[in-house]
């Protein structure tokens, strides 16, 4: 597709089945990094390696993933939206098989490189599709329905990956893309619209702001990769970090200055999309975070399996599911930046419930937060999107949408690692702090480790011997635990009512009848 052009007219029927096929192949990207995560601990021992090395698993897929988003606008062009999907799905779908015929360490890495790429592009190109292929009046039904898939597949992967597992064998967790990703190429060849590819932007294409551009990203996952157990102030992380700012904004530099750069940055001008993209980073905090602590704490404090906490977490994705429909008509009659108001409100709220677990915090205690959090959920994607992308160009909202996307993942992955940063750094001080009340006689310290009033009494000022020492350190760890996860949990709340402040700086748009809305959407 050229930078003036827009797909051919084709019957609403056809495209609204080749968008379900994009969603499909998104839907199965995003699933795949939450069911390897489950059961990274069975990968680690089939194949001999060594526990500290075997979370590169994982973050080769991410590196790889945040390369390939913001390339996303550049190989639309190039490709065509159509041509694009096929290739994408088919190569994820081939390095899939790869991945579960790995037998070593170095090979299942190559292959999840190449997954990860392939996966990255198939994201933000479903949410390009969405202003690309339908008028203004569905637009919103376009993003519902991306959206839901979206934030389902964190939701639902670790109870099917644990379910797999458990059932068959870690290699099933890859094989299970082949034959959707297949039926997905095959379908779209056929359904998705054919337009006008543009092969010189090939040669056009600036490969030192490409490489600039991956080394900048890719050092920055990398750091966010190792600070949390190396520190903050380590060497390498300082070394990372400098090299991917350094990098970074040699990268920001050419690319304002180019001709036809390889991500077109100068839309961060326009107000509303550069508010979008804050929200958007902010949300991918919120959503990876909370995917995250759930586990954290359900394993740890709880002692749950991946069944079992996959079956908890289906809360938030039932929520997700049943305030999709009411999403779709509150985005048609509201100001969206109103709608994002309350999405953020909700979100904050139900995050900061979750500030106040206990030791004893179970299904039951947990209920109310995912409900408000799966409910807010639709309403932190559809305005903000709106606002982000639904006043560009068609020529701009490819690389747009790429670069809105590319906000959500790294906000997730500086989310992990500070919240990584918390519950590893703060949980030893709050242990000390524990022990210290516990010394004091503090009676509330020690109902809270478990220990009964009346014991607890009869012990203060003695001594403690060995085998009391033994039957307390770990409830004092859980302890610790438990407070340094809330402290996460207020954290990712806080910052989310941060962001909230944004949102009146946002354009008005406004809601335009449906006969205008669909002629302002050709």
């Amino acid at each position: 597709m050229t930078s003036n052009d827009t797909p051919e007219p084709t019957r609403p029927v056809t495209l609204w089945a080749g968008f379900i096929i994009m969603c499909v192949g998104m839907f199965m990207a995003i699933l795949d990094i939450q069911v390897v995560a489950t059961s990274l601990p069975t990968i680690q021992a089939a194949i001999g390696v060594a526990p500290d090395q075997m979370s590169w698993v994982q973050t080769a897929y991410l590196i790889a993933e945040v390369i390939a988003i913001p390339l996303t606008g550049f190989l639309t062009r190039a490709m065509t939206m159509r041509w694009l999907f096929v290739v994408a799905i088919s190569v994820f779908s081939l390095a899939s098989l790869g991945c579960a015929l790995s037998n070593d360490f170095t090979s299942l890495i190559f292959w999840r490189v190449i997954q990860g790429f392939s996966g990255g592009t198939l994201i933000p190109g479903v949410f390009s599709a969405v202003f690309l292929l339908f008028p203004q009046n569905r637009q919103g039904i376009a993003t519902t329905i991306a959206g839901v898939l979206a934030v389902l597949a964190p939701t639902v992967g670790p109870i099917v990956g644990g379910w797999i597992t458990q059932t068959y064998s870690w290699h099933w967790l890859f094989l299970i893309n082949l034959a959707p990703g297949i039926v997905c190429a095959v379908l779209a060849v056929w359904l998705l619209p054919r337009d006008r590819a543009d092969p010189g932007a090939v040669r056009r294409l600036d490969f030192v702001s490409l490489i600039l551009m991956a080394l900048a990203l890719a050092t920055l996952e990398i750091a966010l990769k190792e600070a949390p157990q190396r520190g903050w102030a380590s060497p390498l992380v300082i070394g990372l970090a400098a090299l991917s700012l350094v990098s970074g904004l040699a990268f920001v530099r050419r690319s304002l200055t180019a001709v036809h750069p390889v991500v077109e940055l100068k839309t961060l001008m326009n107000r509303s999309f550069a508010i979008g993209c804050v929200l958007s980073f902010v949300l991918g905090i919120g959503l990876f975070g909370s995917v995250y602590l759930m586990p954290v704490f359900l394993a740890f404090v709880r002692g749950h399996g991946p069944l079992a906490i996959g079956t908890i977490m289906l809360v938030t994705g039932l929520a997700q599911l049943a305030t999709a429909p009411v999403a779709v008509v509150m985005e048609r009659r509201m100001d969206a930046r109103l709608m994002t108001a309350m999405g953020f409100g909700l979100f904050a709220l139900g995050l900061g419930l979750s500030a106040f677990q206990t030791s004893a915090t179970d299904f039951e205690e947990m209920l109310w937060p995912q409900i408000l959090r799966g409910v807010a959920i639709m309403l932190c994607l559809l305005p903000p999107t709106r606002l982000a992308l639904g006043n560009l160009p068609p020529s701009q909202v490819p690389d747009a949408s790429g670069l809105f996307n590319l906000m959500r993942n790294l906000g997730g992955a500086i989310g992990l690692a500070l919240i990584d940063t918390v519950i590893y750094g703060r949980a030893p001080v709050l242990g000390r702090e524990i022990v210290a009340r516990l010394q004091a006689g503090d009676v509330e310290t020690a109902q809270a480790l478990g220990i009964p009033a009346s014991v607890f009494a009869s012990r203060i000022g003695q001594p403690a011997d060995a085998g009391t020492a033994a039957l307390l350190t770990p409830l004092v760890e859980k302890l610790a635990l438990v407070q340094a996860i809330n402290e996460a949990w207020a954290m990712i709340a806080l910052l989310t009512l941060v962001a909230l402040c944004s949102v009146p700086f946002a354009r008005a748009q406004s809601i335009a009848s449906p006969q205008l809305q669909a002629k302002a959407g050709h």
